[in-house]
């Protein structure tokens, strides 16, 4: 349990005052923005974000109480808060939510102060918000897959190739170019790789899908032999549960009231789960998966050409592409990070690791391998 709030006899401490106007400050920010949210949604989901608005402001009169006098002014939230709600904005939706989700678990492992139930309802918040987030995370999962691979793809190959290059101390038109080359490459592999895939994958969903001519075969089935149960068990269903399900349907075509209405029953039970819909949705298309691994593996594969389109030459050039890259690695890795649910900074060191070790063995290589040609 929680300390009860300070006794008036009892100042609270500088850095408890400083941490109490944090939580403030982070409780107005979360409410704001699942006011703001709300503004975006419609139904039940604006419902819920409202009801989520007045628990945060709740907790906020929480710490108003506890401060007193001390609330004024008015804190201001964490540098790394009012960051993340500006891109919350440019990014849209899919981006606030995640950036709350990752509000609310930050919140309810905060353990300085906070009463036991209000850890317990941000637990929960973190859970809701999840749960909001599903349905755009899926809706984004296709496309948004190729685009964070085709631009990782784009910074870490060209960056790899154009330092190999350079090492050799080949001239920097050589270098120019070979980047170049490298990005148109790289951009139609991606497209025509994500196009085949996107393709194979909506066959492989397509041949799982119930024929939609199978109902109209089974009012001439034999129905002693009852062949129906079979795809019911094929389905999953128990061997006494199939008998009945098939049972069901051959009572509802056998009067002769139900007219359509048997005929109806007969392609829902055949229909197949319902858990399969929307499953192409989560694919994509092949058209823009295509498009956006293309786009997005050339703005990638940008990056390292940037220093040799200025003109730059040698090691500065080297050194400069490998900042601007870094700092692209970094970027794309938090907010993979971020659109997960996760903590940032551990992905995107890990993407910056994973692009400079590309790198660093391709510019050993063209060390190694070095020419004087100039």
């Amino acid at each position: 349990m929680s300390e009860d709030p300070t006794p008036a006899d009892r100042e609270p401490t500088h850095a408890q005052v400083k941490r109490w106007r944090k939580h403030l400050a982070e409780e107005r920010m979360e409410a704001r923005t699942y006011r703001d949210l709300s503004e975006r949604r419609t139904g039940e989901e604006r419902a819920v974000l409202l009801q989520l608005e007045e628990a945060e402001r709740r907790h906020e009169e929480y710490w108003l109480a506890r401060l007193g006098e001390r609330a004024l002014p008015a804190p201001k939230p964490p540098l790394r808060t009012r960051a993340a709600a500006v891109l919350a904005q440019l990014f849209g939706t899919i981006f606030i939510l995640a950036m709350a989700q990752r509000a609310e678990q930050r919140s309810s492992r905060n353990i300085d102060d906070v009463p036991a139930h209000m850890l317990a309802d941000e637990h929960i918040h973190a859970e809701v918000i999840r749960s909001l987030a599903a349905k755009s995370r899926e809706a984004l999962a296709g496309t948004f897959r190729a685009a964070v691979f085709g631009a990782n793809d784009g910074l870490v190959s060209n960056l790899a190739l154009v330092l190999g290059i350079a090492a050799t101390g080949i001239d920097t038109r050589v270098v120019l170019l070979t980047g170049v080359s490298g990005l148109l490459a790289g951009a139609l592999s991606m497209a025509a790789g994500e196009w085949v895939s996107v393709c194979s994958q909506r066959e492989l969903l397509d041949a799982s899908i119930p024929d939609p001519d199978a109902h109209q075969a089974v009012p001439d089935l034999d129905v002693d032999a009852n062949e129906l149960a079979l795809v019911f068990r094929a389905r999953g269903e128990s061997a006494e549960e199939a008998e009945a399900h098939a049972a069901q349907v051959f009572a509802k075509l056998a009067k002769p009231a139900t007219g359509d209405s048997g005929a109806i029953a007969v392609r829902a039970a055949l229909s197949g789960p319902a858990e399969s819909d929307g499953a192409g949705e989560q694919v994509g298309t092949p058209a823009k998966a295509a498009l956006s691994s293309f786009g997005f593996f050339a703005a990638g594969a940008f990056f390292p050409l940037i220093p040799y389109v200025l003109g730059l030459t040698g090691p500065t050039a080297v050194l400069v592409a490998c900042v601007v890259v870094g700092a692209a690695l970094l970027f794309t890795g938090g907010v993979v990070g971020v659109l997960s649910g996760q903590a940032p900074a551990p992905r995107a060191l890990r993407q910056l690791l994973v692009g400079y070790g590309a790198a660093g063995v391709t510019y050993l290589l063209g060390l190694l391998f070095g020419t004087t040609v100039a």
